[in-house]
């Protein structure tokens, strides 16, 4: 079975880049602070990015379970997720969304999703409370840092204040920007882990299978250990040139990762993580092309 733990989800798109309002326009289009570009695949014509279109994706492609996570430039999806996870309980874990100086939920939400690298005060220690929460609540923290070494510093003491909390750190800790390596010493602590959602993103230069990325999460295991890689494909920007399944498939097919090693990226450790008990494997459908 797979996992997939950073996707996106959203009824309506409104949400702000640097102040300037981000919202769909037509043909998966996104006015992105002023600038159209193209936030998903054309064909999803009307700006929605719903769970039901994403759930036929996890389906055909063979991913049994995800982490909805969210980020500033959507807007707060706190209540589209909440019925989101209400259709598929067992598939999804959601997370709400913090967002400096406002109120954050907990009740009803597996986690909740820290975008570090947007915050106006980049001192996460000064975001204690989200962190005493979550530690108090039983929920694990999704957490997208600035490049390189800006935060670490301070996640690192909130980690030495909270040993028992779950954190997930995003995109490979932004793989292809200087210092990347730093954020991913961070899951040599008992409860960090890392995630690699955005990897096809960061690496789309290379493109498929992603060679150069391939090689960063061999990189990742000899500093942090396999036991804390977890594979994300940041669905459904990513979409824009690849298919879902390719998200993935650079990993299976890998010659330079051990099948055990696939095993705990695709799976095993978002299971544990995130505490999964009911998946079950997707029904394989053969497509047009295949005998």
């Amino acid at each position: 079975m797979i996992i997939d733990a950073h996707t996106h989800l959203w009824k309506a798109q409104q949400g702000k880049i640097d102040g300037r309002d981000v919202f769909s326009v037509d043909n998966g289009k996104s006015n992105f602070g002023g600038e159209i570009r193209q936030m998903m695949p054309p064909f999803m014509t009307d700006g929605e990015n719903t769970v039901e279109r994403f759930v036929a994706n996890m389906d055909y492609a063979g991913v049994s379970g995800a982490i909805i996570t969210q980020e500033e430039i959507d807007g707060n999806q706190d209540s589209y997720l909440l019925s989101a996870k209400g259709k598929y309980p067992n598939r999804l874990k959601i997370c709400s969304l913090y967002e400096e100086n406002k109120s954050f939920r907990v009740d009803g939400f597996d986690g909740i999703k820290i975008c570090a690298g947007r915050l106006p005060t980049q001192d996460l220690t000064k975001h204690y409370k989200v962190f005493e929460q979550a530690d108090k609540n039983g929920k694990f923290i999704s957490i997208d840092l600035a490049d390189g070494d800006t935060q670490t510093g301070s996640l690192f003491e909130i980690i030495q204040q909270f040993p028992n909390l779950k954190i997930a750190i995003g995109h490979f800790g932004m793989v292809t920007r200087n210092g990347w390596t730093d954020q991913i010493k961070l899951a040599r602590n008992k409860n960090v882990y890392i995630e690699s959602g955005g990897i096809t993103w960061l690496f789309n230069n290379e493109f498929y299978p992603y060679p150069s990325a391939i090689k960063a999460i061999k990189e990742a295991i000899d500093i942090c250990g396999i036991d804390k890689l977890m594979w994300g494909s940041d669905y459904p920007r990513t979409m824009v040139e690849i298919t879902y399944k390719m998200s993935f498939d650079f990993i299976l097919k890998s010659k330079d990762l051990t099948e055990t090693e696939k095993e705990k990226i695709l799976f095993e450790n978002a299971k544990t993580f995130y505490a999964f008990t009911d998946l079950t494997e997707c029904e394989k459908i053969k497509n047009m092309l295949e005998d």
